[in-house]
């Protein structure tokens, strides 16, 4: 058997307790060792292969993993934060589907909402932002051109910005050109949750200075929009004019 597990976002603690059971139960532990904390692989119990897979092709991950199941061992396939966002699990449980290979997935606590916690901010705020978008710039790897930031900038939802810390003046000149302002908030998390967490306020102008003064060229999220401000209007569900199914409200409407 084979599970997929998310890390989490760095910190050890924020491993679910269902992937730290996995991890202590593993015979063989295939982890990204340029994203993974390294600290996770303490509670792995003695005698288990733990393999960095950061130099490895994905035809030699699924050759590992064929060979535990062949032997009877059971694999983990660490993969940091949640796996199925930018985890490219879909193609290791493709190759596993095609050899007849049992897999599951245990998620994990994502980075972006390690870099809001950080903040600390939220990203669905009542007349501000009911949206979130998840997403990346086309870099090496391409982007659908339905996808391009601009396109997705003209919607001005709260946005997390994955694996984008290297093309900031890309990043900026995109947004703009979807109608955010120079001036508009936005934020920098530099390995949130790990012990050098950095929280860099700024501005969509400002994104690649303020990068370069900190020296956070990668391994950190980019977050814009209004949500970053902090204003928003109250809550309906603790209103206590408004009427929902645990609570009658005192509105003259409540009936």
């Amino acid at each position: 058997m084979v599970h997929f597990v998310g890390a989490g976002p760095g910190a050890v603690d924020l491993i679910t307790v269902r992937g730290q059971k996995l991890i202590a139960s593993a015979d063989v532990i295939l982890y990204a060792g340029s994203l993974v904390n390294p600290e996770l692989l303490s509670g792995a119990k003695p005698g288990c292969d733990c393999l960095n897979t950061a130099t490895m092709t994905l035809e030699e991950v699924v050759a590992r993993m064929a060979r535990a199941e062949a032997e009877g061992q059971t694999t983990v396939r660490l993969h940091t934060g949640d796996p199925s966002i930018y985890g490219a699990i879909r193609e290791q449980m493709d190759r596993l589907d095609a050899l007849g290979i049992a897999y599951d997935v245990t998620p994990g606590v994502s980075s972006f909402c390690a870099s809001a916690a950080a903040i600390p901010a939220e990203f669905t705020l009542p007349g501000q932002s009911q949206t979130v978008i998840i997403t990346r710039m086309a870099g090496r790897t391409p982007v659908p051109e339905k996808e391009r930031m601009s396109a997705l900038a003209a919607h001005r939802a709260s946005m997390a910005i994955f694996l984008s810390a290297g093309l900031l003046e890309e990043l900026t000149a995109e947004l703009v050109e979807g109608g955010y302002s120079p001036d508009d908030p936005a934020a920098i998390v530099y390995k949130a949750s790990w012990p050098d967490q950095k929280v860099l306020r700024c501005t969509v102008g400002t994104l690649a200075e303020t990068a370069r003064q900190a020296g956070a060229a990668r391994t950190a999220m980019i977050l814009v929009g209004g949500f970053l401000d902090g204003g928003c209007e109250r809550s309906l569900l603790y209103d206590p004019g408004f009427t929902h199914m645990f609570r009658k409200g005192t509105a003259p409407d409540a009936d």
